[in-house]
């Protein structure tokens, strides 16, 4: 395997038009900062870009929906996720934006060396144009039906209803959701990168040279090759972004996919001076993470562009990650389901690494995963206080009570001894393994593994009683304890740093190299320690249940909303002398039971002011019959006679639907006779 001299590490940028999820964290952020801090400790020449991408459609939509500017929109959610990745720990080098001028510099100068080099195509196309506004419309500017699901509001790139892929003319009824127009077809030119032409290189690259990708990265590219690449499209008709740089491209932006991973290389042009030894460099080893719906861009899309312009090196890896769900469902940022970093430091505050320990422990590595409130609660409860902080706490305040919190020196070894001691460089190697090869979990798994090693070894050895009788074998049994948990605070900084600089500061010591860990005499006999201090609590069940609440609120409000937009279509129109057909009277039921072998329906007797009579409703979902007796309800009298489970159903009941999609009684405010008529 080939020794690198230094690193690039990249996350992938954060959509400046909401705040940062935990389901960005598990997929992106939380892998990249375990990797980058775990190089620093290795002492290697590493530095970790990212930022917020601020161009494209939905920022600009973002921007018309509360009445503001897209720089409004992009400086208050960039100060939000900046600020919230700050509170979290993750160590970026440089948290750039790409309204920066230096990135406006750097991807048109970008886009105009491939131009020059005559790699662009240009073609004329017919897209979608509001005559009203006066302007183009990006996909997610149209909205019509689904050709698949009928949803009426399905956008011209997508139905979020039933998830289809779509083309703007795809969508039944088109309309502009800046005026609500119906948009007319217009030529419009653009530029695109001819990808087709990178399929061998893309190729050998990948599919050849880097097998030891994850399944689910090759697998999408493989797929992506097996398909046959088209063209893409560079540019946009837009007025939010980064000017097209050539003549005759008025109104025209770099379309965003486009800008955005350039956003890496103006990153570190931000950053440092001698930013091409880490872009131009063979001896840099460059690696972008990313969630799995980023795949195409980095893998396929962004190399192609880096090869055409020459100069510059290709990711040695992009561990891309599945996604994660909350609670069961998708995590979607317009149905505001989701747990928000933001939101979370300030809800829980202090309890930074426990967030990071849950989304490492089940992180959506090789498929999709859960996030539940009560893993999150049972993993802080029986993992991190009791086995990481038990064990902690125990070595300090033993050493505190029997040794006045200096470390005792040690006599002879045990084989116990020298056996648990033996075990830390075979977990250090292990952990080594599965970070470089982008496993963390189960590198998290080898970092708690020591705690487990410390908790078995007290456990096993009990000082507590051995001190009665032999307390030169304690000091041995202390000492060996405390350099577990030495080695502890390494292990857990690139997961936990907030926990690791606890333990650090515990044991009044500075921060120690990888090269430590797996050694038994990081702390000298006669070291003075610290105060030791709890270093998780016990989450109970009220906090828990507040914020399955809050999830609860949610949903009920996303039920409402959705129900609110169901309004069905005016039916065509009817003579007065149709409606004046319908007989509908007030009624009252008299009596209710079940129909035998169904779930839904109902045998109603009531009294209509004309006659008694039974009636077969479908609300056995929504009312029990004892709630039924007695109610006063609206009677379609002369509707045909229907036989349903053999009975003759004579009438129907009216029903409406209230926000939450729940069939209700439609009564009368106040009790009048039977036999009323409405009309």
């Amino acid at each position: 395997m080939k020794k690198f001299k230094r690193y690039l590490v990249t996350s992938a940028l954060p959509y400046a038009n909401g705040p940062v999820h935990i389901g960005h964290l598990a997929g992106v952020y939380i892998p990249s900062d375990i990797y980058t801090r775990y190089l620093r400790l290795r002492g290697e020449d590493v530095i970790s870009v990212c930022g917020s991408d601020e161009h494209g459609v939905p920022i600009t939509i973002k921007a018309r929906q509360e009445g503001v500017t897209p720089q409004d929109i992009v400086d208050k959610y960039h100060n939000i996720i900046k600020k919230a990745f700050e509170g979290l720990g993750m160590s970026f080098d440089i948290y750039s934006r790409t309204s920066s001028p230096v990135h406006h510099r750097t991807a048109s100068d970008f886009f105009r060396t491939l131009y020059d080099k005559g790699v662009f195509t240009e073609q004329t196309t017919m897209q979608y144009y509001d005559e009203e506004a006066g302007q183009f419309l990006a996909d997610r500017y149209i909205m019509g039906t689904c050709p698949h699901c009928q949803n009426d509001r399905a956008y011209g790139d997508q139905c979020e209803k039933c998830g289809s892929s779509l083309a703007a003319t795809d969508l039944i009824n088109p309309r502009s959701t800046i005026t609500g127009s119906v948009p007319v077809m217009r030529e419009t030119r653009h530029w695109y990168l001819p990808l087709d032409r990178y399929e061998e290189f893309l190729r050998k690259w990948i599919l050849e040279g880097h097998k030891e990708w994850k399944v689910n990265v090759y697998g999408q590219c493989k797929s992506w090759l097996d398909l046959g690449l088209q063209p893409r499209a560079v540019s946009r008709d837009l007025d939010w972004g980064i000017p097209v740089p050539v003549e005759g491209a008025e109104g025209k932006v770099l379309y965003v996919w486009f800008d955005a991973p350039i956003g890496y290389i103006s990153a570190t042009k931000e950053l440092t001076p001698d930013w091409e030894k880490y872009w131009k460099s063979e001896d840099t080893k460059m690696v972008h993470f990313i969630g799995k719906d980023n795949i195409v861009f980095h893998c396929i899309v962004f190399p192609s562009m880096l090869k055409a312009h020459g100069g510059y090196i290709l990711p040695e890896n992009v561990p891309a990650n599945e996604f994660l769900n909350l609670e069961g469902d998708k995590i979607s940022t317009s149905r505001n389901w989701a747990v928000w970093l933001h939101e979370y430091l300030e809800e829980f505050p202090g309890k930074q690494d426990v967030l990071r320990y849950v989304l490492c422990a089940n992180a959506p590595e090789t498929k999709d995963n859960d996030f539940t409130w009560k893993d999150f609660q049972a993993r802080n409860n029986n993992e991190l206080v009791a086995v990481l902080g038990n064990f902690v706490n125990r070595a300090l305040v033993l050493t505190d009570k029997y040794f006045g919190g200096a470390v005792p020196a040690a006599g002879a070894l045990t084989d116990y001894d020298r056996d648990t001691l033996g075990e830390l460089p075979a977990l250090k190697k292990s952990l080594e393994e599965n970070i470089e090869n982008y496993r963390f979990r189960e590198a998290l798994k080898d970092a708690m593994g020591i705690a487990r090693l410390g908790n078995k070894y007290l456990a096993d050895t009990e000082p507590w009683k051995v001190v009665k009788s032999d307390p030169e074998r304690v000091a041995t049994i202390l000492n060996v304890a405390l350099q577990i948990t030495a080695n502890l605070a390494i292990a857990v900084e690139p997961f936990m740093p907030f926990t690791a600089a606890k333990i650090l500061d515990m044991l009044a010591v500075e921060k120690l190299g990888w090269e430590k860990l797996g050694t038994a005499d990081i702390l000298p006999a006669g070291h003075r320690i610290g105060k030791a201090e709890l270093l998780f609590e016990k989450i109970e069940d009220s906090v828990i249940e507040r914020q399955l609440q809050k999830l609860a609120d949610t949903k009920r409000a996303n039920q409402e909303r959705e129900a609110s937009k169901k309004v069905t279509e005016q039916k065509e129109s009817v003579s007065f002398d149709d409606f004046q057909r319908m007989d509908i009277r007030v009624s009252t039921i008299l009596a209710a039971e079940k129909v035998a072998k169904t779930k839904k329906l109902l045998k109603l007797t009531v009294d209509t002011g004309i006659d008694r009579r039974e009636i077969v409703s479908g609300i056995a979902e929504y009312y029990t019959p004892e709630e039924l007796v007695g109610r006063q309800v609206l009677v379609l009298v002369n509707l045909e006679p229907r036989e349903l489970k053999g009975i003759l159903s004579r009438g129907m009941i009216l029903m409406g639907e209230d926000a939450l999609g729940k069939l209700v009684l439609l009564s009368p405010s106040a009790a009048v006779n039977s036999g009323a008529t409405v009309g």
